[in-house]
């Protein structure tokens, strides 16, 4: 087999998306060597920020030598994100962005940094779940012909593009169409179709004390400061906005105007799910975990600051969400972003943090994840062991299966003169006294 490289990239799209935030990610047809063809999602700052590392990887294509060198293309940093109009606006450039890189020399356009960035990750494959109260919208590329020759406003599927699943497109607005799993029962007529809103509206959150940025893709925040969040990821690190200043932000320095409380964290799921640690970590408070790397635990709280509840047999704590991944997925780009940013800090390490509220933030104890999760683990040992003893039982309990074997026959009353030929000379006078 020859090397891998990618022989085309095509923007198809973008998508709107309402987990764990409303959000926009950008759909790619990328063909690779071998002439198949995968659909990736991509945000916009996960671009900018490949299109930054590539930059320091080859600093003479990119003019920072000499300008009249430069040959990697330019990409416009996120200057801020007013929706649908934006997220519009950025796919022409986008197209020759891409376009731009596969006429690069190979040892660029065909450098790992590249080929990992557009390869298909597991989130690429996920299914819309009938759980979510809003599914993705998907929304195509304004052109007159797509890539497989329909007319505008349709959707890229008959006898052209394969995408890793089968979907129906519905139309709902304009050239805007949902994107379902095929069903396996009638659809619902077009009449049925639900309209969707316009365009997404960003929170506003204010900063509790000073931060510092250390990298040039932060921003500094001052105490009072308010801001816009563009994109919350679960690492900790909040995409933010400020007049004509925009960058990474800890989550923890940040709070809502309206409550002290982050209305989006989820409930606690004591099943909990698979992760990997893929750093070594020593806690610095009572109530964090310390952990070598490759150890295995489970999430039981995945919170928005980025310090998730995990558990590991018995022992539950804080632990930072950078520093795990899912069992089983390719850690290369988690440990990139730790270079990058490394683990934000956590609310109670912030020194001088001043808020608006007049009472603090609702979290449960450490003692309350503990007990709930030592419960859980309880049931879910009975319910793995149907029929068996349980771990409570009195020792020497017999299970209710066995009472009804059958009783040993009982022997009949002896005589009362073989009772007196048998006792004792004491019990003999006795029962003459009696008499």
């Amino acid at each position: 087999m020859g090397d891998t490289f990618i022989r085309h990239i095509a923007l198809l799209g973008f998508e709107k998306r309402f987990v764990p935030s409303q959000h926009y990610v950008y759909m790619f047809l990328v063909k690779w060597q071998d002439l198949s063809e995968k659909v990736v999602y991509r945000r916009f700052t996960e671009i900018y920020e490949f299109h930054k590392m590539l930059k320091e990887m080859f600093p003479i294509e990119a003019g920072d030598i000499s300008p009249q060198n430069r040959i990697i293309p330019h990409l416009p940093a996120p200057r801020w994100y007013d929706g649908q109009r934006a997220a519009e606006n950025r796919q022409g450039t986008l197209t020759e962005y891409c376009n731009a890189l596969m006429s690069l020399p190979v040892k660029i356009s065909r450098c790992p940094h590249l080929l990992n960035f557009f390869k298909v990750r597991p989130d690429d494959l996920k299914l819309p779940t009938d759980s979510q109260v809003k599914k993705p919208e998907t929304y195509l590329v304004p052109k007159d012909n797509s890539l497989t020759g329909e007319r505008r406003g349709q959707p890229p599927l008959a006898g052209g593009v394969h995408l890793q699943h089968a979907w129906l497109w519905w139309p709902v607005q304009g050239t805007a169409w949902r994107r379902q799993p095929i069903p396996h029962r009638p659809l619902t007529p077009p009449s049925l179709w639900p309209d969707i809103t316009g365009p997404i509206i960003l929170q506003t959150y204010r900063a509790i004390a000073d931060f510092e940025k250390s990298s040039g893709s932060q921003m500094a925040l001052a105490t009072g400061d308010v801001v816009e969040v563009v994109e919350k990821s679960e690492s900790g690190w909040w995409f933010c906005q400020m007049k004509t200043k925009r960058g990474w932000v800890p989550a923890s320095y940040l709070e809502p105007l309206d409550s002290p409380d982050e209305a989006e964290d989820p409930e606690p799921n004591y099943e909990g799910e698979p992760y990997v640690t893929i750093r070594a970590y020593t806690a610095e408070m009572e109530d964090e975990v310390s952990l070598q790397e490759g150890e295995a635990i489970e999430v039981i709280h995945k919170l928005l600051d980025g310090w998730w509840v995990i558990r590991k047999d018995d022992i539950t704590g804080y632990f930072p969400s950078m520093y795990l991944q899912k069992s089983g997925q390719d850690v290369t780009q988690a440990q990139r972003q730790i270079k990058s940013r490394g683990a934000p800090p956590r609310r109670s390490s912030i020194r001088n943090a001043h808020s608006i509220h007049q009472r603090s933030r609702n979290r449960l104890s450490q003692d309350t994840y503990r007990r709930n999760s030592v419960r859980f683990l309880q049931q879910r040992r009975r319910h793995a062991r149907p029929g068996q003893q349980s771990a409570g039982s009195p020792r020497g309990e017999q299970p209710q299966t066995q009472s009804a074997k059958p009783q040993p026959a009982v022997p009949p009353r002896p005589s009362a003169d073989l009772i007196l030929h048998h006792c004792s000379e004491s019990t003999k006078r006795k029962l003459s006294s009696a008499v």
